[in-house]
């Protein structure tokens, strides 16, 4: 029979001053009273209890309380580290349940022992994310602020931070639950007109239904989806691509970017023949950032493999910096580019604006059927324009509000689905009533809707559903 008591080492693997081994489940408090012996300091001689090997009597334990001992093994009466245990008892735990955390010195070796010893005595490992699994389980958690754990955990920036801990503290699960409470009213009107027509007044043929349908529970609704295409980039990064043809300073933009001499800045051309990335926030964002190859026609084989897997990285890019020589003309290779690229989330980037400055003569002209892309001039020799290029990039990747993790946000594609889902039965709701349709096929869509929104926040999620989030999750969490 499967044991009901979990246990896992919570903190990453390796040498440091501290690790965590947690125990979860209706056996936790005697396990860990098995193999701890508790010392009594500033008594007589600051000596362990009197008989160091019988098991501490579960009631010594008080909930929410720091414990310091020894770990045993129960065998051998060997000490095998010095320890503080705190206990925490069902149902104020993480997950509900008895929980004990043992705090131990951090090592391979010797968090290694303690979990066995532990597993000895009847618990077994936890899979990945089993104790928020029961933490949502268990009623303490909806499954949006059980997503929300993983991204705590994975976040890069102090945006993505705020964004996540902001779900984690249930703003989305408030804004879904507001629109399920209307779409609930909604259906509970029609099936009392169903169920008692000569009772009820009928109310569904009124345009002020329809309107505030469209106004608690459409509007929102596309509020959250646009809200995840601009704002997603938080949770999940942005993957930045700076292209162009060669020796127009991709490179020099790039360390300007970046702040640190990542890439090899030269004269000649054709400089990077592989692609060079690096990591670096603005506004927290947390960016992917490419410098590739110079693209254009060429014999030589190294660079037209360098060409080839730039042409590769610039069609998963979310955004590009197309960057031409500003003292230009344009060439062949950059009409070519622009034309191989128009349709992308694009920035045109105007470098060397330090030879233009004193001459404006000199400055390139831009054609007409590229002014519809955002343009920035920069000097990235002199580090000049660098700053207004970041606000461009924000621009382009969340839109004129910049962070907007303090509202509430659909952080995954999961959400967004299920929210497109929503949103298209809501539009034959709307549909029906327009047309008036019966009231048992409106209600159908209703139930619809609201089914998807249940299953956001994880009223009835499938086995598959849970299994794929909490399979995301470390051990230990």
């Amino acid at each position: 029979m499967e044991a009901l008591t979990i246990a896992a080492i919570a903190t990453p693997p390796g040498a440091g001053g501290i690790g965590v081994i947690k125990i979860s489940g209706p056996d936790a408090i005697p396990i860990a009273g098995t193999i701890f012996r508790r010392r009594y300091v500033g008594s007589a001689a600051d000596t362990p209890a009197a008989d160091s090997q019988a098991p501490q009597d579960n009631k010594e334990f008080q909930t929410h309380r720091l414990y310091y001992g020894h770990i045993i093994d129960p065998g051998s009466g060997n000490i095998l580290d010095e320890v503080l245990m705190a206990v925490m008892k069902a149902p104020h735990s993480y997950t509900c349940e008895d929980v004990v955390e043992i705090q131990a010195h951090s090592g391979t070796a010797t968090m290694g022992a303690i979990l066995e010893k532990i597993l000895d005595q009847g618990a077994r490992i936890a899979e990945p994310g089993e104790f928020t699994k029961r933490a949502y389980l268990n009623g303490r958690i909806d499954l949006t602020q059980a997503e929300a754990v993983i991204d705590i955990i994975n976040a890069r920036t102090g945006a993505a931070l705020q964004a996540a801990t902001s779900q984690v503290r249930g703003k989305l699960n408030a804004v879904i639950e507001d629109i399920k409470r209307s779409l609930t009213d909604l259906l509970v009107d029609i099936e009392a007109g169903i169920d008692f027509p000569e009772d009820v007044a009928e109310i569904l043929p009124t345009e002020g239904v329809a309107r505030n349908i469209r106004q608690s529970v459409s509007k929102p609704i596309e509020t959250l989806i646009e809200g995840y295409c601009r704002r997603h980039v938080y949770r999940d990064g942005l993957q930045l691509v700076i292209i162009g043809k060669p020796n127009v300073g991709k490179s020099s933009l790039m360390n300007c970017l970046v702040r640190k001499e990542r890439a090899i800045v030269n004269e000649l051309p054709g400089t990077t023949r592989d692609l060079v990335e690096d990591g670096l926030q603005i506004k927290g964002i947390p960016i992917n950032i490419v410098d590739t190859a110079g693209l254009h026609d060429t014999q030589d084989p190294i660079e037209q493999v360098g060409i080839h897997k730039a042409r590769h990285c610039i069609q998963g890019a979310d955004l590009v910096l197309f960057i031409v020589d500003a003292a230009g003309p344009l060439t062949a290779d950059d009409h070519q580019i622009y034309q191989q690229y128009a349709g992308m989330n694009m920035i045109l980037v105007l470098n060397k604006l330090d030879l233009v400055e004193n001459d404006p003569s000199l400055k390139i002209q831009i054609p007409e059927q590229w002014n519809g892309i955002p343009t920035v001039s920069i000097s990235a020799l002199y580090e000049k324009g660098i700053d207004a290029l970041e606000a461009v990039i924000v621009n382009r990747a969340v839109g004129d509000n910049g962070s907007l993790a303090e509202h509430a946000m659909i952080p995954n594609i999961r959400h967004k689905q299920a929210l497109e889902a929503c949103l298209d039965a809501v539009g034959h709701v709307l549909n029906g009533l327009s047309e008036n349709q019966p009231e048992e096929l409106i209600a159908i869509d209703v139930k619809t809707a609201i089914a998807h929104l249940d299953g956001i926040v994880g009223t009835e999620p499938s086995a598959d559903i849970l299994d794929q989030i909490f399979s995301s999750f470390c051990i230990g969490k």
